[in-house]
Parts: structure tokens; sequence; C-alpha cells
């Protein structure tokens, strides 16, 4: 079995799978049975926890390719949404000197709010942009992960891995959505 790799804190990085495994397995894709939602619905999952490393490099493949259409939108859209996320920690955070700051100054985040709502309208065609890049890769990786089958690799792997599981990125996502450990095992 290939091994992991440490990233930090005890999050792990499964390895990066073959390209021939990957993609190259012309006779191991297939259209899934549309009328089986709990056996589709596994297989996504399990390619999802089984081929993540390469799921990772191919978002942000995908990203940087969309940002070399037009790199000057992609650095605006991600400062808008920056700003929107700065806008809403800004607005609930709930640290004792933001509060006392917030209660001063209450005409600070209107006006806060006004500057940052006219500064994403002024660039969503840029947060467009940002968020087509973002969502043309879990749609590539979505299709990937429905009609890739899975091979006996896979299933070992998954099963071994599956101890591991909330260490993973993928982990973290699929726990966060309610899929247990034991879905994968």
């Amino acid at each position: 079995m290939d091994k992991t790799i440490s990233i930090a804190d005890g999050w792990e990085l499964p390895p990066l799978r073959s390209l021939y495994d990957f993609l190259l397995e012309s006779s191991r894709f297939q259209l899934p049975n549309f009328r089986d939602l709990e056996k589709w619905g596994n297989r996504v999952a399990n390619n999802l926890v089984y081929y993540q490393t390469n799921y990772l490099y191919m978002c942000i493949a995908i990203i940087l390719v969309v940002a070399s259409v037009h790199p000057v939108k992609m650095i605006v859209g991600i400062t808008a949404a920056m700003a929107i996320w700065g806008e809403c920690i800004y607005l609930f955070s709930e640290k004792e000197s933001l509060l006392k700051f917030k209660r001063t100054y209450p005409q600070v985040g209107v006006i806060l709010t006004i500057i940052c709502g006219s500064f994403v309208i002024y660039t969503i065609n840029s947060v467009l942009f940002v968020l087509f890049g973002i969502l043309l890769s879990f749609c590539v990786i979505f299709i990937h992960a429905s009609l890739r089958l899975r091979n006996v690799k896979n299933k070992l792997a998954n099963k071994i891995e599956g101890m591991g599981l909330k260490r993973t990125p993928m982990g973290v996502i699929l726990n966060y959505f309610g899929m247990k450990e034991e879905f994968f095992t």
C-alpha cells in the first residue's frame, strides 16, 4: 500500500494515485444507476476518499487554468470575497475588545457594510468568475467520482484508510456533511 504523507498536527494526505488508475483505464468508467441512489452515493463517497489527493490537485489545476484566462478578474474576485469574509467576521464576532469598539462606534459597522456591499456589487463580475472556477472544479470532481467504477485496490485501500479517515481533508469534509466512517468500511 502507498504511504500517506503527514502534513501537520496529525493531518494526513493519502498518496497520489497513478494517472493510469485515475483516468486511463478505459473500461472502468460507467454511468451510475440513477434509480439506486444509495449505490450511486456509495460509489461517489468511496471515490472521493480514494482519489482525494488527485481531486485536490485537479481542483487546484482547474482553478489555475480559469485564473490564467483573466488573472485580474480572479484577483479582484478573491479580494471581494475576502472583503465579504472580513465584514462577516467584524459583524458577527463576539470578542470583548471588538464588542466594546462596536458599542462605542456603531456607525463604523454601517459605513463598513455600505463600503463592502458597494465594492462587491461593483465587482460582481469578478466574484462570479471566482465562483465559476470553484464550481467548475467541483462539478468535474463529482462527474469523475460518479462515473469511475471502483476496483479491488480502491476497495481494499478504503478499508485500510477508513480507520484514519478523520485525519484526512476529505474525511473532515465528509464528516461535516454527516457521513460516518462506518459508511466507508
